[in-house]
Parts: C-alpha cells; structure tokens; sequence
C-alpha cells in the first residue's frame, strides 16, 4: 500500500483562472505535493474547456460516477491513506463508501466556505430582513453541512468567523477543524515595485464567476442602484464588468452609454485589476474569503466591499480600501478612494499587510503537522467523536440504500 497517496474527490474539475476555489484547490494540492504525497484526482463532473491540466502535475485524473458501485471498485483497489472531499455534497455522497471500503484513510472536508450561512444570508435578503444566526441553525443546509464536518477527521475552514461560528454556535470540537485561508506568497519590495502607481491607473472594475449567485447580484447590485451614484460624482470613470460563464441577462447589463461594460471572462485578471485604480465588490450576501478581494491586493488595487465582503479576510488590520454598506456611503467611499491619491496608496499598503499577516503559507505546514498527528492517532481521534461516527452509521444506512436504489433504477431504466 501506497503510505503517501492521496485521493482528491472534487465536485468540479478545478478552475483557478475562473473562481477562487479552483485556486484554494491548487494551492492544497501544491502543498500536498511538496510532503511527496501522490495525487489522484477524481470527479463526476463534466470537462470544461477551462478546467486545469492536472496530468502537467503529475495527477491522475478519474472519471467517476454517482450511485454507483464503481467506485466502490476503484477506492478498493486505490486504497488511498487521506482522502479529501471537495465540498460537504461531495461528502454525502462518497464518504459512506470511502468508510466502507476505506475505513483506515483519513477523511478530511475541504469546506471551500460554509454552503450554510450563504444560503441562509441569501434568504435574509431575499426577504428584506437582517441576517441573525437564528436564521441559520434550522435550515436543512446547515443540518447537511455541519453532519458532513461532524463525520469527517477533520475539516478545513477558510474563514475566522467561520471558525469562529463553527465553535461557538455549533459546538463542534476544535479538534475536528483546522483553519486554513488561502496559501500565498509573500509581497515583497521587488514585485510591489512594479505595480501601477495612482496616476497610471483608471476606472473601476468589478471580477467574478457569474455562476457564484453572490456575485451576481452583486453586478445587479451595482448597475441598478451603487453605479448610477458614483457616476453623479465621477461622470467621466468607467466601470467594467468581469466575470466567467456570464448568461445573455448579464450581457444584457452592458450599456457603455452609462459607462458600464459587461467584458465577460477575463484574459488575465491580474493584468485587468491592476489597470483599475480600484475594485468594487458590494457583496450583499456570501462566505468565505473572497478571492477577487485577495487577489486586489496582490495588485496593489484598493477596493470598496461590504462588512460580509471582509468577513474574516484582515484579523484586526485595517481594511485595503473602505467597508460600507449603504449605497451612498459606498458612493461617498468611491469618489474618496479614486480622487484621494494619500488615501488611496495607505490602502495599498494595508493590503500589502494583510497579504503578508494573513495569508502566510506556514499555515500549510502546520496542516501537514495535524494531519500526520491524526493518522497517528485515529483511532482515539474517532473514538472521541461519537457524533460524528452515530451520523456516519445512520448515513450509511439511509444515503447507502437511496444510492443503491438509484443505481438499480438506472439499470433498469438507462
């Protein structure tokens, strides 16, 4: 048996120019790399054009299926020592056989953000009233999700306040969690040279997968109500839209008469947020690190966000741009930040601390650490969790018999 091999069961084929996750996923698999751990890639998704050549890694990429017994043949034969499940759906509906047929590997969820709590925050907004986590608690998601942390070794979460709500609102034990935000490289002097100064950059832009519903109504966000204030302010600056897999109503929103381009997918975002001299981003709902926001200070660009845009992304520092949340004073916040070239270079540089305070790739190493001191002491480690090993028995006995009957229903009607 292979000690060091890896099974990664993704819910999408990874995507790192297109959406954050597809980077956070590259980032674990690098770091799984560098221990010399060999990597297999699974996934029941479709290709897409894309999708990251994951063989130019020196991964191994399998096609699976859902509700079928194939992949109980292939887990057996693989016979990987940690398996990593893409997301808690991913979780629902591979773990129960991962336990079965590899009940020695240690299972760890990659939470990406917590499902739960920007389902819940859509629905809050959705009916016009402030998010309390009352509103979370009893939803089926959270019950899914926080079943899918309880079943798992251990669970990776991106966010502080996710930590931070996972702990005391769940009660989940902190040994079942590992807080791991985005894995970067250090700003130093030498790259931040480089960058674009005040005078070199214009206009506003605003980046986001369109198939991420809060970015989305972000764009709806700006164009309908943000983008028509900051224009009685700034009539000549101009506002671009980017974003992968934009549907014919986004493209729709393009109307350069208003200054509002809708530009679809991004060549190079880097290049393109670097250009502008800030990022806009009034998320009204989400989770998670927000990798547009993350990835604007990597280029020195400040940006405007929202209370849920920052949530989590800066410890106690000081925001790289402006925190608002109504329309005018993101408005307000917009002509300050473009027209103000002091206020603007002290918000770069407080996202060059928050790049090189948060997001330290030590935190990758001391998740290797905890890993290896999990598969040291499994055993122990599950016996302490009765939890999560009663919602695995009874996941087993619901999850196992509504795939096998789903299977069977396929064969008969293919």
């Amino acid at each position: 048996m292979n000690t060091t091999h890896v099974l990664i069961i993704g819910s999408v084929w990874p995507e790192p120019n297109s959406t954050a996750a597809g980077s956070r996923m590259l980032q674990l698999i690098d770091l799984f790399q560098l221990q010399g751990w060999e990597i297999t890639f699974a996934s029941a998704a479709l290709p897409s054009s894309y999708m990251y050549d994951l063989e130019t890694l020196g991964i191994k990429k399998v096609n699976i299926e859902l509700n079928n017994t194939s992949f109980d043949e292939f887990i057996i034969k693989l016979q990987p020592v940690i398996v990593l499940f893409d997301r808690f759906m991913v979780e629902e509906q591979f773990g129960w056989r991962v336990s079965t047929h590899c009940n020695t590997a240690l299972r760890i969820l990659d939470t990406e953000d917590l499902h739960c709590l920007r389902a819940a925050r859509k629905q809050a907004l959705k009916e016009n009233k402030i998010f309390t986590v009352d509103d979370l608690l009893l939803t089926d998601v959270a019950k899914r999700e926080i079943a899918s942390i309880l079943r798992c070794d251990l669970s990776l979460i991106i966010s502080t306040y996710e930590m931070m709500l996972l702990k005391e609102t769940f009660k989940i034990n902190e040994s079942l969690l590992f807080y791991i935000p985005f894995l970067l490289d250090r700003l130093e002097e030498d790259s931040i040279k480089k960058w674009k100064n005040f005078n070199n950059r214009k206009d506003f832009v605003s980046i986001g997968n369109f198939l991420h519903e809060p970015n989305l109504d972000a764009v709806h966000y700006l164009k309908q109500i943000i983008w028509p204030l900051i224009r009685k302010s700034l009539p000549d600056a101009k506002l671009y839209i980017y974003g992968a897999y934009p549907s014919q109503k986004v493209g729709e929103m393009h109307q350069p008469y208003e200054n509002f381009y809708v530009m679809g997918r991004a060549k190079d975002a880097k290049e393109v947020i670097e250009s502008s001299r800030v990022v806009l981003a009034p998320l009204r709902f989400g989770a998670g690190i927000k990798g547009k926001l993350v990835e604007a200070m990597q280029c020195g660009t400040p940006s405007i966000t929202s209370t849920i845009g920052a949530e989590g992304m800066h410890a106690n520092l000081k925001w790289s741009g402006v925190i608002a949340n109504q329309p005018a004073e993101i408005a307000a916040a917009a002509l300050q930040l473009y027209s103000d070239q002091l206020v603007w270079e002290e918000a770069q540089r407080q996202g060059i601390q928050i790049i090189n305070n948060c997001y330290n790739k030590k935190n990758g190493e001391e998740l290797i650490i905890t890993i290896k001191k999990k598969q040291q002491n499994l055993y122990k480690h599950r016996t302490n969790n009765f939890i999560g090993a009663m919602l695995m028995h009874h996941s087993m006995a619901s999850t196992k018999y509504m795939a096998r009957w789903i299977e069977a229903k396929n064969k008969v009607n293919p």
